[in-house]
């Protein structure tokens, strides 16, 4: 919160993504700290043993209260809406989805068995929702997440999807040893991954990745000119403070645009 409202003074531009990030974080953290652990064996060989097929995590595991699914799901869309980040009637269509206590569970697992949006479950009106699901699942996302990770490094894992999950990276951080850890968008999981290959197509032609940096040199951003997606990264070898997805996200929207403006998604 303290970084954000920071944030908002150094670039006062970005005023409106900051204000909606800090009422979803508000938002997020009236369920966080009730949130229990996943229903799955908390045990580092047995993880470890699930990298051979992931994810790990199957929805049935995940900590799920169906009130506060609900209360986020609106909580979040009514922020969303106020941003002007969700249209008026999907906001609708969230909302009678609440009230539908049969279809609610079926479009959520749906959400997350396929991360690609090809689900059977979700209508084209439905998949429109997919970022309020996001950030409405996230602390039960999250919360599974950090109980796995603890007794896992995750080091047996080589692909450029979360294990976890089965969610994309959307951030990375290049640590002190100059690794570079990808961040999944969802649980927010972090697993070791080659610097210069794409985690979207897993080309590794090092003429055929485009780098560049914001003027502070505090972040990098990695774009494929084969798949043309783009991955950002926090430099935490230059850095006062560790990643914060949640902070990093909002203050790279520059970075964002630059790539968009060179063509990449």
């Amino acid at each position: 919160m303290a970084e954000l409202r920071h944030l908002r003074q150094e670039q006062p531009d970005l005023a409106s993504a900051i204000d909606l990030q800090i009422e979803l974080l508000q938002v997020q953290r009236r369920v966080q700290s009730r949130v229990s652990l996943p229903s799955i064996r908390l045990d580092s060989d047995y993880l470890n043993g699930l990298l051979s097929a992931p994810p790990i995590l199957k929805f049935e595991q995940l900590p799920i209260e169906w009130g506060d699914v609900r209360f986020l799901l609106r909580a979040t869309g009514s922020a969303m809406r106020q941003h002007e980040a969700l249209d008026p009637a999907d906001f609708r269509h969230l909302e009678a989805l609440c009230l539908d206590s049969t279809r609610l569970p079926a479009v959520l697992r749906g959400w997350y068995d396929a991360p690609k949006g090809e689900s059977p479950a979700m209508d084209d009106e439905t998949a429109a929702l997919s970022a309020v699901f996001l950030q409405a699942m996230r602390p039960f996302l999250t919360r599974s997440a950090e109980a796995i990770m603890a007794k896992t490094s995750l080091s047996g894992w080589a692909g450029g999807t979360c294990p976890l999950c089965a969610g994309d990276p959307d951030f990375a951080v290049i640590t002190p040893a100059a690794d570079r850890l990808l961040i999944c968008g969802r649980c927010a999981a972090r697993w070791r991954f080659d610097q210069l290959t794409c985690p979207f197509c897993s080309n590794s032609d090092r003429s055929q990745i485009t780098s560049f940096a914001s003027r502070d040199g505090q972040y990098r951003l990695y774009a494929c000119d084969v798949c043309q997606r783009y991955l950002k990264a926090f430099d935490a070898r230059r850095a006062s403070r560790p990643v914060m997805p949640v902070v990093d996200s909002v203050a790279t929207l520059p970075l964002d645009a630059a790539a968009m403006q060179r063509g990449y998604k």
